[in-house]
């Protein structure tokens, strides 16, 4: 359809003003969302040269479209602040549809004009935004008022907007014609005495008279009788159809004046006034504050400026201010006078100055502060210093009554009538929501209370602590709810605010108050009182105060678990200096002699942790986290489909999406740190708020396949995200998030690519792809400019393997471009892409990820061998080895400033390192296959180091006794001999070693195993040694001679076997296998006494019970077998495992089984007839995936059969009449082999699989 004619004539009489003034760009953006332009179109347009030339194209352009396009062009002056313009073609807007035409005019029909001129109703004020949702929402509360008379009463805080929203909603044609054909009348009220509200009246009454009879004289009513009997007699007889609205109601007396069986449309902050009168009620709540983006607009209209050309500024005020229409205007109206007064205005609210926010104008109050005050005035006085007590809140805090009783002491129905009384008056918000109802003030509200009582704060804030003491005598409350809450979270402000040093000192140097805390919040709010409170902590003792915070940095993650750990438990690995560890072992004592278990870590000494956070934010692999630019905060995605964003200090939670349909895969901030983007695995691209977490845009039609990063340019100044994937061609794409499609393709790669990133200056773009290369894309263009090719720099590769560019990143002069392939990374020129430094790591890894640090010359490596590596680039060397993770670590991050490094890996850990304070490691790591000589006090401990050396330990002080020299074959396996002081090592080679300890001299070199050596083990008496091989055989030594029996029958690995006993008469050997099969042996012949098919899978462990009458099998077969040593016959078969059975113990009384699987379940039978006597852990289920942390891989009983120790992800100890955990040690890190017990089972020696040697003490 063709424009209409008046339109169209309109825009010619316009265009040579319009051609002058308009930004073609800054409108087509909005008439491309409106459909009325394509991308093509608006393309023709930008190539023309200059600014007039791209408006002269798009006017002849509009004359040619229809009445939709003509509309859109003027919605979008009206959205660019070409207002002026704008009332240009205002009067000949085509009627496309009523809706239409009611959404273009100001002020309705000339019909509507005109009634609400006559009925006194306000103008729209010259600077007017649409609330459209509120609007309606009066509307439809007063078309109930269509058939029936009755009140809607509009409520809320001092400036929220009611006056202006009543006027909106009275502005249209349809409702006056259906519902008030009779008129609408507006009456201003506010605070009136009795003489006042007559001549209030009276006016009423003379307007009303003379509409019907101009020329009547009636006497005016002399008294408020006489004046509500004349407007009810005009109301009804007269107007018997009309709406009065009566603005700003303050008073239910006043209210009772206008109880006149009419229609009636209140303004008020006291939500209860129209209890007082009769009639059908309705209501309509005004939240407190416009949102941010119709708060901006109202400034840039007051200022006649673009939303986007506002000084930063400008959103301060709007978040200082929550958005109050009132206080944007008053600032918006000032502004006008003194445009170059933002930062001056914005210092007055910080400051809480409003005197100094005053406006001339139709309002009441010629200043905040009055509006405020005038609410509080109205307040009986004892009501009135309670509504002074809640100065001490805290912003953006709701409350319950009870934590109000306990402040007032006051009896809870009490403090629920004085709140109804605040909230009826709009002082006080109550969130019904919750039950019981929660409370909270607005920030304006709270701004002016604490101007008001500056003086008193320090008092009133001590109030509140005291009153808590003296509630709570006995100790915190522990119901959990919000009461209890709110205790735990705030507590310590109002200490600080109170001034009282030591009642804080106490409070947060105390391990009672860290455990009650961390488990009814978490981790994340205690390390935040830390550090918001450092500086009062650290007047009394800045070492307590950093070995506290520490705990929790690096415990956070373990205090995030359910069920909640024991933090006394953990409080014992802390370094015996710390206060933490101090309090705890006087703890630990305390309980110990009542019969509680705990462990002191007798070896930690020797270790030091080089994160300053560890967090667990999402159940599952993380794949990806960054850094906001301020680095106050972190984004974070990954397996569990969400986004999650907490602070950089604590790890407290900001924001957690469920952002995308299947894996996260990537996520980044906008260099503002306003918006975040996400990428995934489900082929989508989002956009998202970074504050409010909502969901801006969908970018879901030009990815085919998997998503696998996304980054925004470095800068603002013209924002552009990029984004790469697996699809085969069009795999790497630039967007402009005002555009529904993206706004270039980058080709060139042939396979997936799997990461891209924006050069510091965002000239161009580089591409890491599985086709081996390394791509540099012009951003103004996407052309290619260089191709980098990597696979050539791996010369041992063939044709057919693959060389996949993992990621790429910039040096921070944008001169030097990394990237990362298989175990290396490369560092090229970028002018002349020659190869400048290679850094090659270990072969056993790869190269996950890296990151160039923007403020030094510091490489950050992300490995799949569990660790991350700084590199200095200058100087080709390693400058720290970062290691925590427990598995392949993903992504490394700098912050901004360099200062900090963030890692995350599929352990489902973030860790954050100081980039200053870590450093290479010169701590020997130890490898879990070892063994552990018990001498009475003392022990030995024999075990493989990172170096593949043997290593022979004192126990108690961690000195090393003995250590071999670097082995040419990796060490697999050991064991130590008392006497003959020997130790033994297996190695991959099939090489067997006998070494003296302590001098390390080799006693012997057995030769005759083909490969790896799985286990080895002494004699009773020291003289024969016994070794078992993945070449399926057993090996029999008199190894001080070299003579050897092999024993052969196995057809798999042997991975270990046992003497029968140890009595040295008894020269019979159990030995198992992957190939189900046990076999016995004579290990003096070398003959095999019996061979029993035990199991359809591989035998993963067995054991001979100490009687020597039974043993027990274990399978991948999910079964456990038990077996007479007599008849070698099963006697039982014990079913119910859901996974692999790992391994298995007998009770010292050879009556009960113990067995564990790998889902970390652990089982307890009856020996005698096969019953099932107890499950372990079945209702302690972890965050991890297994019940255990892992596969339960060893056990243990006590002597007296009371106890079980089980090894896993961490170490268990259970009571085995109740199958209840007594006891859990959580190691650095997983993953635990064995552990060995000590004849009392009162020592406990273990090796995690990042090289941590435990030795814990039992603490009596």
């Amino acid at each position: 359809m063709a424009m209409e004619e008046g339109a169209r004539s309109c825009l010619l009489r316009s265009r040579s003003v319009l051609e002058q003034d308009i930004k073609a760009s800054y409108l087509m953006d909005h008439m491309i969302s409106d459909g009325v332009l394509t991308v093509d179109e608006e393309e023709r347009i930008r190539n023309q040269p200059t600014r007039r030339d791209q408006a002269v194209a798009l006017l002849e352009l509009l004359l040619r479209k229809d009445n939709r396009a003509y509309i859109s062009f003027y919605n979008a002056l009206v959205r660019e602040s070409y207002g002026d313009l704008a009332n240009l073609l205002h009067n000949n807007l085509p009627l496309v549809s009523p809706e239409a035409h009611r959404s273009f005019s100001d002020g309705g029909t000339p019909y509507v004009q005109t009634i609400l001129s006559e009925g006194g109703v306000p103008q729209r004020p010259v600077v007017f935004v649409s609330r459209p949702e509120l609007v309606n929402r009066v509307r439809e509360r007063l078309y109930r008022l269509q058939k029936e008379h009755g009140w809607v009463t509009v409520f809320g805080m001092a400036g929220s907007g009611k006056s202006v929203l009543c006027a909106e909603a009275v502005r249209n044609h349809a409702l006056i014609e259906e519902c008030f054909p009779g008129g609408v009348h507006w009456l201003s009220i506010g605070q009136l005495e009795k003489p006042d509200l007559l001549v209030k009246i009276q006016s009423l009454c003379f307007r009303l008279e003379q509409s019907q009879e101009p020329q009547s004289l009636h006497r005016p009513p002399s008294s408020l009788d006489e004046a509500k009997e004349r407007l009810r007699f005009l109301m009804l007889r007269k107007y018997p159809r009309s709406l009065l609205i009566l603005d700003d109601i303050w008073d239910s007396a006043v209210l009772k004046a206008f109880d006149i069986q009419c229609r009636i449309l209140l303004t008020t902050r006291d939500r209860s006034l129209a209890d007082s009168v009769s009639g059908g009620k309705h209501e309509v709540a005004v939240e407190s504050g416009l949102d941010e983006d119709k708060a901006l607009e109202i400034l840039s209209l007051y200022v006649n400026n673009k939303v986007q050309k506002l000084p930063e500024q400008a959103r301060s005020i709007v978040r200082e201010c929550k958005g109050s229409p009132l206080v944007v205007s008053l600032i918006g109206a000032l502004l006008r006078e003194f445009p170059d007064r933002w930062s001056y205005y914005l210092r007055q609210l910080q400051q809480k100055q409003f005197k100094r926010i005053r406006k001339s104008s139709s309002y009441d109050y010629d200043a905040l502060d009055q509006a405020m005050a005038a609410s509080i005035q109205v307040l009986p006085d004892e009501h009135r210093e309670l509504y002074r007590d809640l100065t001490v809140l805290e912003k953006d805090v709701k409350v319950p009554a009870k934590v109000l009783s306990v402040l007032w002491n006051l009896e809870p129905e009490e403090v629920e009538d004085v709140l109804q009384e605040f909230v009826n008056k709009s002082l006080l918000f109550r969130d019904c929501h919750h039950r019981p109802y929660l409370y909270y003030l607005h920030d304006l509200q709270l701004d002016f209370l604490a101007e008001q009582n500056r003086s008193q704060l320090e008092s009133l804030h001590t109030k509140v602590v005291r009153q808590y003491q003296q509630c709570y005598k006995e100790g915190p409350p522990t119901s959990g709810d919000e009461e209890c809450l709110y205790w735990f979270r705030f507590l310590t402000y109002h200490m600080a605010k109170a001034n009282l040093s030591q009642e804080l000192y106490s409070l947060m140097f105390s391990l009672d108050w860290v455990r009650t805390k961390a488990q009814m919040m978490g981790p994340a709010h205690l390390i935040n009182d830390y550090v918001e409170y450092g500086t009062i902590l650290d007047k009394e003792n800045s070492d307590v105060r950093g070995q506290f915070q520490e705990f929790l940095s690096l415990n956070g993650h373990q205090l995030e678990q359910r069920p909640f750990p024991d933090v006394v438990q953990l409080a014992l690995s802390q370094p015996r200096t710390s206060e933490v560890y101090r309090q705890a072992l006087l703890e630990a004592q305390d309980a110990a002699s009542k019969g509680r278990l705990y462990f002191d870590w007798l070896n930690n000494s020797s270790l030091e942790s080089l994160s300053r956070l560890v967090v667990q934010p999402h159940q599952g692999s993380i794949y990806s986290a960054c850094f906001s630019h301020d680095g106050a905060k972190i984004a974070s995605c990954g397996a569990s489909k969400t986004l999650r964003v907490f602070k950089s200090t604590s790890g407290e939670k900001l924001l957690e999406i469920q952002a995308h349909d299947d894996e996260v895969l990537c996520c980044a901030f906008s260099p503002d740190d306003r918006l975040l983007a996400t990428c995934s695995s489900d082929r989508k691209v989002k956009v998202w708020n970074a504050e409010r977490g909502t969901l801006l845009r969908v970018f879901d039609e030009e990815h085919e396949e998997q998503v696998n990063h996304c980054q925004f340019t470095n800068t603002t100044q013209r924002l552009l995200l990029a984004t790469c994937s697996n699809d085969k061609f069009m795999n790497a794409k630039l967007w402009n998030l005002n555009k529904p499609s993206s706004q270039n393709t980058m080709f060139g790669h042939l396979e997936p690519v799997n990461h891209c990133c924006f050069s510091p200056d965002d000239a161009y773009v580089s591409t890491s792809s599985s086709d081996g290369t390394l791509k540099l894309f012009e951003v103004s263009s996407a052309n290619e400019w260089k191709t980098i090719d990597v696979k050539s720099l791996f010369p041992e590769s063939d044709e057919e393997s693959e060389v996949h560019v993992k990621c790429s990143t910039w040096s921070a002069d944008g001169k030097r471009v990394i990237c990362a392939a298989r175990n290396a990374v490369f560092v090229f020129e970028v002018e002349t892409t020659a190869m400048l430094l290679e850094i090659r790591t270990s072969r056993l890894s790869t190269v996950q990820f890296c990151h160039a640090c923007p403020t030094s010359n510091l490489l950050a490596l992300a490995l799949s061998h569990y660790a991350v590596e700084l590199w200095d680039l200058e100087a080709n060397k390693k400058m720290a080895d970062c290691s925590g993770h427990l598995s392949w670590v993903h992504g490394v991050q700098f912050s901004s400033d360099g200062s900090q490094l963030l890692s995350c890996s599929d352990d489902q850990t973030i860790r954050l390192w100081e980039t200053k304070k870590v450093h290479t490691s010169l701590a020997v790591s130890l490898k879990r296959d070892s063994d552990v000589l018990f001498n009475a006090d003392d022990l030995t401990v024999v075990a493989a180091d990172n170096c593949n050396r043997l290593q022979v330990r004192d126990g108690k002080t961690g000195a090393v006794i003995f250590q071999s020299e670097e082995q040419p074959s990796r060490i697999r396996c050991t064991c130590i001999c008392r006497e003959p002081s020997a130790a033994v090592l297996g190695r991959e080679d099939g090489a067997v070693q006998v070494l003296e300890v302590p001098s390390g001299a080799i006693l012997a070199t057995l030769r005759g195993h083909t490969k790896t050596v799985l286990h080895c083990c002494f004699s009773q008496d020291g003289q024969t040694l016994i070794t078992s091989s993945e070449d399926s055989t057993i090996r029999v030594w008199k190894w001080r001679t070299g003579e050897c029996k092999v024993l052969q029958g196995h057809k798999e690995q042997v991975r270990h076997f046992s003497l029968l006993s140890h009595s040295p008469t008894d020269a019979r050997l159990l030995s198992w296998s992957f190939d189900g099969t046990v076999k016995v042996w004579d290990i003096e012949s070398g003959e095999k006494l019996k061979d029993i098919e035990g199991h359809q899978g591989a035998i993963l462990a067995c054991h001979v019970s100490p009687d020597g009458r039974l043993f027990a099998t274990t399978s991948a077969d999910r079964t456990a077998k038990v077996w007479s040593c007599e008849s070698w016959q099963c006697t039982g078969v014990l079913n119910g495992h859901q996974d692999c059975v790992r391994s298995c113990r007998f009770s010292w009384d050879s009556r009960r089984l113990a067995t564990g699987d790998d889902n970390g379940e652990i089982r307890l039978w009856n020996v005698r007839d096969g019953s099932l006597l107890k499950i372990c852990s079945r209702d302690d289920k972890d965050a991890m995936d297994s019940l255990h942390g892992g596969w339960v891989s060893d056990l243990h009983f006590s002597p007296d059969d009371s106890l079980l120790v089980s090894t896993g992800g961490y170490i268990k100890w259970w009571d085995v009449e109740r199958g209840e955990a007594l006891q859990t040690f959580y190691p650095t890190g997983a993953n635990l082999k064995r552990i060995h017990v000590s004849p009392d089972f009162s020592t406990f020696v273990t090796i995690d699989n990042i090289g941590i040697l435990y030795i814990l003490k039992r603490v009596q």
